[in-house]
């Protein structure tokens, strides 16, 4: 397989939980980039413990051989006026700029029920249901995309469960309906699987159109009870739907994700984003794992 062009990153939600920072409380922002590198990844995500002067970051991360390649944007197109994504767009963009990042990501937070822990997943997922709501969102991202190609980064959404964009339906009219050259995806084969899609066809019908790759495994046994029991995205992730690829306890064909990756013109960055509870899953045994499972597999 060819890889050659592909860096390996990882997400510091593992260490701590951005949604809910009582999880990995106790993991300080030195440990969490201490073992991303004692784990063998040489890029990283930027979490809420990460410091905001950049020189100080840029220091910590070099000393440890690491680069930050994206950062979550909470878009918030469908409920605030687009002055005011643009300001909050803008403030990230200077940050990634200065980190050297290449890609902005995130998703529609503004309808989203995904940092509820008492609504339904399923049932209270957020919504597009007219067209005039689908030209003011696509619209919206257009515009936040020709922003970021003026700084040479590209914006690259993540589908997410609990959002507007969850399936790979809603998934093909946000990327019908906006830019190719402006609207990039962040592919994320466990929140596709997660909405009931099968990863290894999502990543072969979009891998020309993403720009950033996140890459988790799904416990099957746990989404079940999701479903059946009608749980939240936030105690899906708690009680451990999310898990590392290399974990036996997972499902995905991630042999059929390398393959569809190695035959592509795909360059960046693959991130290894499995959040879980830090006390039931050492973040640093994951990420080994991990890690493990993409040298034997990838070669990277």
């Amino acid at each position: 397989m060819n890889f050659d062009n592909i860096q390996l990153g990882i997400a510091p939600i593992n260490w701590t939980n951005d949604d809910m920072p009582e999880l990995g409380r106790e993991n300080t922002f030195e440990q969490c980039i201490s073992e991303m590198a004692l784990a063998g990844f040489t890029g990283c995500e930027v979490g809420n413990k990460f410091p905001r002067n950049t020189q100080v970051l840029k220091k910590a991360l070099e000393l440890r051989g690491l680069q930050i390649c994206n950062q979550w944007n909470s878009y918030e197109l469908t409920s605030k006026p687009i002055e005011e994504n643009i300001r909050n767009f803008t403030a990230l963009l200077d940050f990634l700029e200065s980190m050297g990042a290449k890609v902005i990501g995130g998703g529609e937070t503004g309808n989203s029920c995904q940092g509820m822990m008492d609504v339904p997943v399923f049932q209270g997922k957020g919504t597009l249901t007219t067209d005039q709501e689908w030209k003011d969102f696509t619209r919206g991202l257009n515009t936040l995309g020709q922003l970021a190609k003026d700084r040479g980064i590209k914006l690259a959404f993540h589908h997410h469960m609990g959002t507007c964009i969850q399936t790979m339906e809603e998934t093909d009219r946000l990327l019908a309906d906006t830019d190719p050259e402006l609207v990039y995806l962040n592919y994320d084969c466990g929140h596709f699987y997660f909405a009931g899609e099968d990863p290894v066809l999502a990543l072969q019908k979009y891998i020309n159109r993403t720009a950033h790759i996140h890459l988790k495994d799904i416990r099957p046994q746990i989404l079940k009870q999701v479903r059946d029991e009608q749980w939240s995205f936030l105690k899906a992730v708690k009680n451990g739907v999310f898990t590392v690829p290399g974990d036996p306890e997972g499902c995905i064909d991630f042999l059929g994700l390398f393959n569809i990756i190695a035959k592509s013109n795909y360059e960046g960055w693959i991130v290894l984003e499995a959040e879980q509870d830090p006390s039931k899953a050492n973040p640093l045994e994951y990420a080994l794992i991990a890690r493990n499972f993409f040298k034997a597999h990838t070669g990277i």
